[in-house]
């Protein structure tokens, strides 16, 4: 068991370690000096010493590469992420956790919500195949789910922002609204996440469906259920209670993959709707040449899915006893 779990935070520590050493290294080779360009907007305002002064505070001080890796290791884990060109001289993890909270409320309710409503819809379309709703329902929401996230997330925009002009056009919040109570807020909150959160669970569901109707189809023909029926246990049951308990664990398995995906899709999504989050300060970041707040931007990304990864790897092995058995986890 120990043994397991020290395999499982070597791999996802070295993933890591290679995701942040990648992330020091590209914006380094990218054209452009940030740090010059802002200093560039004070040109006769500094010394040579307070020009000096300032790079050593944006993490571009004097030193080898290797040095200055380092120095970029040391400070990410002692949370030290340095300071934002573009918005000098706020630091880096103040604005990228506080963009992170918005991102990870998006990608974590639409997660939920498509796995949950896509299993469902699977169960019912492999409960009676080639009849019903698994005549259209999974070829239509595949043929949605085609459609890259930011344009759907600009028709629906279109359409349920502009034309019927139901929820608002941007922002995560009404910034010039005093709210009465937290609960107003809340629901303000919830209001403009609407689209974002509808965007993603349409564009996800096809692929949930899929899989949760081809594993149902599979279990429902396996001998322990017919078994079941022979016992004379009910129909609702035997679909909920026995095939769909095993029918699930294909789906948990690409809950961490799908994770990636989301975050991928939340990302280009919060920019169309100009939601605060990881994406919006991304595109910020890549506008101004402000790489120690890209850098951070990437860092936060990588350790939100290496860590729903590693839970969903945890959680596969509380669930299905033979993993633990064989002494491994999901894959």
């Amino acid at each position: 068991m120990k043994a397991r779990w020290l395999e499982k935070l070597l791999t996802y520590g070295a993933a890591a370690w290679g995701a942040l050493t990648l992330n020091f290294f590209l914006p380094r080779i990218m054209p452009g000096d940030p740090v010059q360009a802002a200093l560039g907007r004070l040109k006769g305002q500094l010394t040579p010493e307070m020009e000096g002064a300032i790079r050593r505070a944006l993490g571009q001080g004097e030193g080898s590469l290797g040095e200055q890796y380092l120095a970029y290791l040391s400070g990410i884990l002692q949370g030290d992420w340095g300071i934002s060109v573009g918005r000098y001289p706020e630091r880096v993890d103040a604005l990228v956790f506080e963009a992170l909270g918005y991102t990870l409320s998006i990608v974590g309710i639409s997660l939920i919500l498509s796995f949950a409503i896509g299993s469902y819809l699977g169960i019912m379309c492999a409960k009676r195949p080639g009849r019903g709703l698994d005549t259209f329902l999974p070829s239509t929401l595949m043929f949605i789910g085609g459609f890259p996230y930011f344009w759907l997330a600009m028709v629906v925009l279109a359409y349920f922002g502009f034309h019927l002009d139901l929820f608002p056009l941007r922002h995560a919040t009404c910034l010039d609204r005093t709210f009465s109570s937290d609960f107003e807020r809340y629901l303000d909150y919830a209001w403009h996440a609407a689209l974002p959160i509808g965007t993603i669970v349409v564009a996800s569901l096809g692929g949930w469906l899929l899989t949760m109707r081809n594993a149902m189809i599979g279990e429902l023909s396996s001998d322990f259920v017919q078994l079941a029926h022979a016992k004379g246990l009910s129909d609702r049951r035997v679909l909920f209670g026995y095939a769909a308990r095993n029918a699930l664990l294909p789906s948990i398995t690409n809950l961490g993959m799908a994770m990636g995906y989301i975050v991928g899709g939340a990302l280009l999504t919060e920019i169309v709707f100009s939601y605060p989050g990881q994406g919006l300060l991304m595109l910020e970041a890549i506008r101004s040449q402000d790489y120690p707040l890209l850098q951070g931007c990437f860092a936060a990304v990588t350790f939100a899915v290496l860590i729903s990864n590693f839970l969903v790897d945890s959680l596969y092995g509380l669930v299905d006893p033979r993993t633990r058995r064989r002494g491994g986890g999901a894959t």
